[in-house]
């Protein structure tokens, strides 16, 4: 079934590219930190799929007058975001049948979760779009702390939730002499095997598209060993990642070995 983000993404690419001068593509990114005085607008949305929808704005946008000459730009950003979120609830009831309505339409100052993350990108300008998509059904919104307390893992990963306000394992003393080492983290988004002719040319402004959605969680790789996923926030104008799932300890403990 069509989500409203799906729904809403739909009609932000025509609408976009209908009211917008240059007729801008919107295409789907890897989320990035917003410059300062960023600006954005959420929808309060109720009726069979109720919920927030908040869209926030790159600041730069406004220095383009995409939505035309003379016009006040973040007013007619407004206008145009507006008439996306009501387009969205009529595709939800056409592709879905679910009958929704826009209660409050206001400014928001910022998102701390990004739930897609865009580029309009017009000529050689391009310009980020972040939306958080929290319009549920009444049934779904009940069942998700569920879920999240509880997520569906693939086998292979031997990951598990743990609680908030977990304390440490207790660890042997050996290990614990090892408690201060810094050990390198990263966060891996995705990967994707490519031909060595295709490495060798790749180029300035080239895309390559890796093999994991922008909405599904991230990976925190230690050594060779995921030890957490999470979702990606944006943390004073810093990339982070808000943990929801981690490795057992033993597993922990095993991306270390190269310690040993």
């Amino acid at each position: 079934m069509k989500s409203y983000l799906d729904c809403w993404t739909g009609a932000a690419t025509l609408l976009f590219q209908q009211a917008l001068t240059g007729e801008p593509e919107l295409v789907e990114s890897l989320p990035k930190p917003m410059a300062a005085g960023s600006f954005g607008f959420a929808a309060t949305i109720s009726g069979d799929m109720a919920g927030r929808f908040a869209v926030m704005l790159d600041a730069t946008i406004l220095d383009s007058p995409l939505v035309g000459e003379g016009v006040d730009q973040k007013a007619g950003w407004a206008e145009l975001l507006r008439e996306v979120a009501e387009s969205a609830v009529g595709e939800l009831l056409a592709a879905a049948g679910k009958k929704c309505r826009i209660e409050e339409f206001q400014p928001s100052d910022g998102e701390a979760k990004v739930s897609r993350a865009f580029q309009l990108k017009s000529g050689d300008r391009a310009w980020t779009i972040l939306v958080r998509d929290e319009v549920r059904t009444p049934q779904a919104a009940k069942a998700e702390p569920a879920a999240k307390a509880n997520p569906i893992l693939k086998p292979d990963m031997a990951l598990k939730p743990e609680p908030a306000r977990a304390v440490a394992p207790a660890v042997s003393a050996g290990v614990e002499l090892l408690l201060d080492v810094e050990l390198e983290a990263t966060l891996r988004f995705g990967c994707r095997e490519m031909p060595l002719g295709e490495i060798l040319d790749l180029g300035p402004g080239d895309v390559v598209q890796l093999d994991r959605h922008v909405a599904d969680p991230v990976d925190l790789i230690v050594g060779d060993k995921i030890v957490a996923r999470g979702e990606v926030v944006l943390v004073n104008g810093n990339f982070g990642l808000r943990v929801t799932e981690v490795a057992a300890p033993r597993k922990r403990l095993e991306s270390i070995r190269c310690l040993f």
